[in-house]
C-alpha cells in the first residue's frame, strides 16, 4: 500500500471508526489535554436559547415570521460564530458532462459522469461526479446525493470506474486511491432499485482536509486583495465542503433525468456536520440525512457529554473546520447563542433523518435526539411532525416522521443495515416512482 494512501485511511479512521466491525471503542478521558464526561448524571443543567424568540425577545407566532425574520437571524449566528460566512454561487462555474450515459451495474442502471468547474482559473478545484439513474425511468427521478471520504471509485462496487485521486495529508499532493474494501459503501443497488438516483463526490475535490489544505482548496480563490490571513466570521473547511455541495445541486437543476426539487443529501461524520450545514443553509435541498454528525453538527453543544468545541476548536484538532469566532466558545457553551437544536430547526419543514450508533459516546447520540426534539416546536409551527416522542428510543427501533432519528447497535459511522432505513425514509419524503 502507497504511504499517501495509508496517510488517508489514517486520517478516515480518526472521523469515522470501522463501520464494518463496529468495535466499541476505548473511552479517551482527555482529549487534546482537555477532559471528556461520558457520565449522564455530571452532564449537568442548562437551558437552550429558544428557537422561537427573536433576539429582541419578541415570540416568533407564526411561519410568515419564521421564514422572512427569525429564520434569516439564525442563519446568520451560525455564519458568524460557527461555519464562517461563504461567497454565493460563483458567476463562471461550468459543468462538463464527460461520460453522458453507460449502462452499468448490470444494465440497472445509467451512469454518468460530469466535472463541476468551480471557477473559470483553471488552477481552481474541480469536483468530479458521479451519477447513477434508474434505467428505464420514464419520469424525472429524486436523488441521493453523498459526499464522501473518498472518490466514486472507491464508495460504489463498479469495477469500470477510472480511479479516482485522493489528498495525502503528509506530502500534500494528490495520489491514485487504491481501490479496495472501506466502510460506508455506497448501497447503489438498493437506492436504484428503489426508484433513485444516486451521485456522490469525494470531498476533497472542494478542499483538502487537514489545516494547510486552505492554500491547496476554494478558499484561497475568494481572498481579499492582499489578505493572508482569515478572519474570525471567514469560512472553514466545512462550509466550503458544503458550498461545494450547493454548487452539484446547481450542476443537478440542469440535468434532465433529475428532479432537483428532490434532492436529498447525505454525509458521515465531519460530512455530516457538513450536510446539516448545507441542508440548513441551501433551501434546494429536499431532505437531510445525517450520520453520527455530532458536536459542532446535530449533537448539542450546551450539555458536557463527548465532545465539545473546546476539543473541536483545540489547535492540534479541527479549527480550520470552523469559523475561528466558534473557538471563544470552547469552555463557555452555555453562553453561545446558538446550539444544533437551532441548526435542526433551519432545515425545517424539510425532513430529516439523524442516524447515530449505540456506542458512540463521543459524538452523543442522546444529544442528537435532544436537539430534535428541542426543535420540535419549529416543525410544528410550520405544520410538520415532530419526533412524536421525548423518549429516547432504544437501538434499531427507527422513529420516522419529518423529524427522525435511528440508532443502529454499534459505533461511528454506518452499518450496512442502515440503508434500508434510509430507503424507508427517503420513500416516505421524495415519493419515487416504481
Amino acid at each position: 500500500m502507497r504511504a499517501g494512501w495509508l496517510a488517508v485511511l489514517v486520517l478516515f479512521g480518526a472521523v469515522g471508526a470501522s463501520a464494518q466491525t463496529q468495535a466499541t471503542p476505548a473511552l479517551r478521558a482527555e482529549v487534546a489535554g482537555i477532559p471528556a464526561n461520558y457520565d449522564e448524571a455530571k452532564v449537568g443543567t442548562y437551558t437552550l436559547p429558544d428557537p422561537l424568540v427573536m433576539s429582541d425577545g419578541k415570540p416568533v407566532k407564526d411561519a410568515k415570521v419564521w421564514m422572512t425574520k427569525r429564520r434569516p437571524e439564525i442563519v446568520r449566528l451560525f455564519e458568524t460564530q460557527q461555519y464562517g460566512v461563504a461567497p454565493g454561487r460563483p458567476k463562471d462555474e461550468s459543468f462538463d458532462v464527460i461520460e453522458k450515459g453507460t449502462a452499468a451495474l448490470g444494465g440497472k442502471a445509467i451512469r454518468r459522469r460530469v466535472e463541476v468547474h468551480l471557477s473559470a482559473d483553471k488552477a481552481a478545484p474541480v469536483i468530479h461526479l458521479v451519477e447513477y439513474l434508474p434505467a428505464g425511468a420514464k419520469k424525472k427521478v429524486p436523488l441521493l446525493l453523498c459526499i464522501s471520504f473518498f472518490p466514486a471509485s472507491n464508495m460504489v462496487d463498479d469495477p469500470e470506474l477510472p480511479t479516482g485521486e485522493v489528498w495525502d495529508a503528509k506530502t500534500k499532493t494528490r495520489v491514485p486511491a487504491a481501490r479496495g474494501t472501506i466502510a460506508g459503501k455506497i448501497d447503489v443497488p438498493e437506492l436504484i432499485a428503489a426508484g433513485f438516483g444516486v451521485a456522490t463526490f469525494y470531498y476533497g475535490d472542494v478542499e483538502p482536509d487537514y489545516a494547510e489544505g486552505f492554500a491547496q482548496g476554494i478558499r484561497r480563490f475568494y481572498l481579499k486583495p492582499g489578505q493572508t490571513t482569515r478572519g474570525p466570521e471567514d469560512w472553514g473547511s466545512i462550509a466550503a465542503w458544503a458550498w461545494g455541495m450547493s454548487r452539484v445541486e446547481d450542476y443537478l437543476e440542469t440535468d434532465k433525468d433529475v428532479d432537483a426539487k428532490r434532492v436529498a443529501i447525505h454525509g458521515i461524520s465531519r460530512l455530516g456536520k457538513t450536510v446539516m450545514w448545507a441542508g440548513a443553509h441551501d433551501q434546494r435541498f429536499a431532505a437531510v440525512i445525517a450520520s453520527c454528525s455530532g458536536e459542532g453538527g446535530a449533537a448539542l453543544s450546551h450539555r458536557n457529554y463527548g465532545e465539545t468545541i473546546a476539543h473541536l476548536t483545540a489547535p492540534t484538532r479541527f479549527p480550520y473546520q470552523f469559523a475561528e469566532n466558534y473557538g471563544k466558545w470552547a469552555g463557555f457553551p452555555d453562553k453561545a447563542p446558538m446550539d444544533a437544536h437551532m441548526l435542526v430547526a433551519l432545515i425545517a419543514p424539510r425532513p430529516l433523518l439523524l442516524q447515530t450508533g449505540t456506542t458512540d459516546y463521543w459524538s452523543d447520540p442522546k444529544g442528537e435526539f435532544l436537539a430534535e426534539v428541542a426543535a420540535g416546536p419549529v416543525y410544528r409551527l410550520l405544520g410538520k411532525s415532530d419526533l412524536g416522542t421525548e423518549t429516547w428510543p432504544a437501538a434499531k427501533v427507527p422513529v420516522l416522521h419529518d423529524l427522525s432519528y435511528y440508532m443502529h447497535d454499534g459505533g461511528h459511522g454506518m452499518v450496512p443495515g442502515d440503508w434500508a432505513v434510509y430507503v424507508e425514509f427517503l420513500k416516505m419524503h421524495l415519493h419515487p416512482e416504481r
